[in-house]
């Protein structure tokens, strides 16, 4: 049995999945989000009640906003920012008496969506989260890309792309910088930019399904996000040049972005053909905690014997 866990901003969920890959068991709680020793605790309670139920003792993944430091072990670049300088996978492995394994949570739904989602089969996958932020992950060959900094594919962090009239400085970012990808994309930021164009307050369902009824406002909103969401990806493409790209996050289930990208990726893209497919994900919101399951299968286990 193989459980993940996904930890997020408002919720933890935990899955058992079987050796068909088949979900045993899911559910999710409340985060504690802001209190460290409440998040490990309601974890170790959630593996251990789940195992106490199915009668058997299973390996542990984590999906974690940012990652484990390669030079201390501790907990960075995570919009969670309790968690940040935390030695967060020693302290899991410590309640739960086994070893734990933790990836960033972008990088355990490209894992999910690699392996049996949208992406299956394809060799080179990069995963994007639209949601309370913007994250990315890389998978390989099956195999989830860390990288030497263990940042890669965290291309929310970096400047938004051919910057248009109006969009600098950009706004200011978490991180403590302006103009980032995540300052614009993410579902705050849509939520945002439409009310400051004159929009009323409105979330990214709400935006789109008031542009589908042809509110002039909403359809200009999305056309901008859009347009700033392919120039984003077609950075991506020109150094990555992924088989394809799956979209999840809140801001993923926005049908026009399916029509618009494939549209608008040529006019970035160094390329005279873009053969890159831009998906929804598969598994929807379950992706990344089904990724974190995954993260001890052999495949994904190169990741950590290589390093």
């Amino acid at each position: 049995m193989r459980i993940g866990v996904d930890l997020g901003g408002t919720k933890i969920e935990i899955v058992a999945l079987g050796e068909a890959d088949d979900e045993l068991v899911r559910r999710r709680v409340p985060s504690p989000s802001h209190d460290y020793d409440a998040i490990v605790e309601t974890i170790g309670s959630l593996v251990e009640t789940l195992e106490r139920e199915r009668g058997t003792r299973g390996s542990v993944g984590v999906g974690t906003p940012g990652a484990p430091s390669r030079r201390t072990g501790l907990m960075k670049n995570a919009n969670s920012t309790v968690l940040i300088g935390r030695p967060f996978e020693r302290d899991l492995s410590e309640r739960l008496q086994r070893p734990v394994r933790l990836a960033n949570d972008a990088n355990c739904f490209a894992l999910s969506e690699a392996a049996d989602g949208a992406a299956r089969g394809a060799d080179c996958v990069f995963g994007v989260i639209l949601g309370t932020g913007v994250g990315g992950g890389i998978v390989v060959g099956g195999r989830p890309l860390a990288g030497a900094n263990a940042i890669a594919g965290e291309w929310g962090h970096n400047p938004l792309p051919w910057p248009q009239p109006g969009e600098l400085p950009g706004p200011p970012c978490y991180c403590g910088k302006r103009g980032c990808i995540e300052a614009f994309l993410s579902g705050p930021a849509l939520a945002r930019d439409h009310l400051a164009s004159g929009g009323g307050e409105s979330g990214g369902a709400a935006i789109a399904a008031a542009a589908a009824r042809g509110d002039a406002r909403a359809r200009a909103t999305l056309e901008r996000y859009a347009d700033r969401l392919a120039r984003s990806l077609a950075t991506v493409i020109d150094i990555l040049d992924p088989d394809a790209i799956v979209l999840g996050g809140g801001v993923s289930n926005v049908a026009a972005l399916y029509d618009e990208l494939p549209a608008r990726l040529p006019a970035y893209v160094f390329s005279d053909d873009v053969a890159t497919r831009v998906l929804p994900a598969r598994h929807g919101d379950a992706s990344g905690v089904r990724g974190a399951a995954r993260l001890w299968d052999p495949a994904s286990a190169r990741a950590w014997t290589a390093t």
